[in-house]
Parts: C-alpha cells; structure tokens; sequence
C-alpha cells in the first residue's frame, strides 16, 4: 500500500486536496445562493465562491500537492489563468443547465463542478506549478 501511495502521491493528494476544494466551493456557493439569490443573480454567486475556492485550493496544491517554494506570486496568476478556463466552462455550463434544462441552481452545480477537475489538474500540473 505504501510503494502505490508514493508511486501515485501527487495524484493521491492531488484528490484529497481537490475533494476537501470541491466541497468548500460547493458549500461557498450553495451557501450564498440561499442567503443571497433572492437579490444577486446565481452567475455572480458562483463567481464569488470562484474566487474564495480558488484562493483556498491555491493554498492547498501549493503546501500539500505539489510543494512548491517560493513564486507565490507568479504561481497564483498561473492558477488563476488554469482557473479561469475551469471558471468559464463552469459558468456556461451552470446557465445553460439551469436556462435550458430548468434544474436548480445548486443542483446544476453540484453535477457541473465535477466536469472541470481533469482539466484543472491537468493545468496545475503543467502549467501553475510546472518547474
């Protein structure tokens, strides 16, 4: 169990980090849906808890995953430009679930966020944290 957790560590923690970010962006945004949806359009919610999920996941992949020293800067930029892509495909996705199909926007959510962990990975990997 050992050799295929360091064989596959980065990937391993990559999945717990990203569980633990998944959750809090959910709950980020179902939380500000409820208290706030009644005054703000759910776009604006989601873009919010975007922001929040991302500096916390930013703070995650840095110290647990891929651990890396120091360019804090640079690399936060970078994750916000891997981000964005995961952003705008998450906010077409969520109109187009909830304007076409109906479905809440929680709902929506919850089966939209799933779509862009491969592609977030993919870009922290090769491009945020590159060395």
């Amino acid at each position: 169990m050992r050799h295929l957790y360091q064989k596959h560590r980065e990937k391993i923690d990559y999945l717990i980090v990203g569980l633990w970010n998944t959750i809090f962006g959910f709950v980020a945004f179902a939380a500000l849906y409820y208290l706030f949806s009644a005054y703000i359009n759910y776009i604006i919610l989601l873009l919010i808890s975007a922001v929040l999920s991302v500096s916390n996941a930013y703070i995650g992949y840095k110290i647990f995953v891929f651990k890396t020293k120091g360019n804090y800067l640079k690399e936060y930029l970078r994750f916000y430009a891997v981000y964005g892509v995961s952003i705008i495909l998450n906010v077409v996705l969520l109109f187009l679930t909830v304007e076409f199909f109906k479905i809440n926007p929680v709902i929506a959510q919850a089966v939209v966020m799933w779509l862009t962990v491969v592609i977030s990975y993919l870009g922290h990997k090769h491009f945020s944290f590159a060395h």
